[in-house]
């Protein structure tokens, strides 16, 4: 009897204690992959009966790196022009996409539980995905891996609130514009100026040099002539959304169309190391009425933004001819 009482006593005083905090429930998607609606801005895991859900604009997910240890910050807030919401549900049997993606959502299975975030900040952490060519070395980057974490997320239940200090939502992978990089081996010396560029449809890369006459003299080299990537020999690769072409590139009021939709600008070079300008000059096929010149780029990266990639250990630029 005296147990009996003992238990119901200390019950009692738990009972009284109790200042409304529940009994933390953990939610687990860590081996959920991360999509997102095409109609509308939210991404979502789903597991089984479960979904964990942020809806936020899509141009948070910017395709750039962010710099190291400087993720994008972003409060969860149901103010303002776009509201950022993070939900989670539980459902009363298993659940797909068309449960949050349609505009009119399936209303089977029903909903069962909703939490809903109050409070708390988004942090994500950008990196991109690259492919390497095991041959050239080169890489591209083919899409944007966004980690996200919550911060300090608090959640409110049908019974009370629940917060992490931490609660990793994981990755949500994003694709990149394929750069075509489709040159032919036939450059351009431009009309204008001394630049010297090849062209493919809607890309264009230009090297633009300073030291045009001793680069390109009209003698045959036996060893190449070289210089660096630097501000007076600069390297620029940009596409366009239409066909370019030289009379467009030394017009004095380029139209509007085409315009630029990405401009990637070669990292400076390092002495015989990195960035190095090859030029090979010849009269092979010639006939004696002309110099031909070979421009060779040596371990180019190309930087946009946070991104770059690596052009290659060596890429043809091109070559050019010019009358003797």
């Amino acid at each position: 009897m005296k147990r009996l009482l003992a238990l119901f006593l200390l019950g009692f005083v738990i009972n009284a204690c109790d200042d409304g905090d529940l009994e933390v429930e953990n939610i687990d998607f860590t081996e959920v992959t991360a999509t997102k609606c095409t109609s509308k801005d939210v991404v979502y895991k789903i597991k089984d009966s479960e979904m964990l859900l942020i809806e936020i604009p899509a141009e948070t997910f910017a395709n750039d790196q962010t710099p190291e240890g400087t993720p994008i910050s972003v409060a969860i807030s149901e103010t303002g022009t776009f509201p950022v919401r993070v939900k989670y549900r539980q459902y009363n049997g298993n659940i797909s996409a068309d449960n949050i993606c349609p505009t009119i959502p399936d209303a089977n299975p029903s909903l069962q539980e909703e939490w809903n975030a109050i409070a708390g900040t988004i942090q994500i952490t950008t990196t991109a995905i690259k492919s390497t060519n095991q041959t050239t070395g080169a890489t591209r980057i083919t899409g944007y891996r966004h980690y996200i974490v919550f911060k300090n997320i608090t959640f409110e239940k049908p019974n009370g609130v629940q917060t992490y200090e931490t609660y990793v939502f994981g990755n949500y992978n994003t694709t990149a514009t394929q750069l075509p990089l489709g040159f032919s081996e036939n450059a351009q010396k431009s009309s204008c100026d001394n630049r010297v560029f090849n062209i493919s449809g809607s890309e264009l890369l230009t090297l633009n040099t300073a030291n045009y006459a001793t680069l390109f003299e009209n003698t045959v080299t036996t060893t190449p002539r070289t210089a660096l990537i630097n501000t007076s020999n600069t390297l620029s690769y940009k596409l366009y959304n239409g066909a370019v072409n030289d009379a467009f590139l030394c017009s004095t009021s380029p139209p509007d169309f085409p315009a630029v939709t990405q401009e990637w600008n070669a990292v400076d070079g390092v002495e015989n190391v990195s960035g190095i300008i090859e030029v090979t000059t010849n009269t092979d096929g010639l006939g004696g009425v002309g110099f031909r010149h070979i421009v060779r780029l040596k371990k180019v990266t190309l930087k946009k933004g946070n991104s770059d990639f690596y052009l290659g250990d060596d890429y043809l630029l091109g070559s050019f001819i010019v009358a003797q």
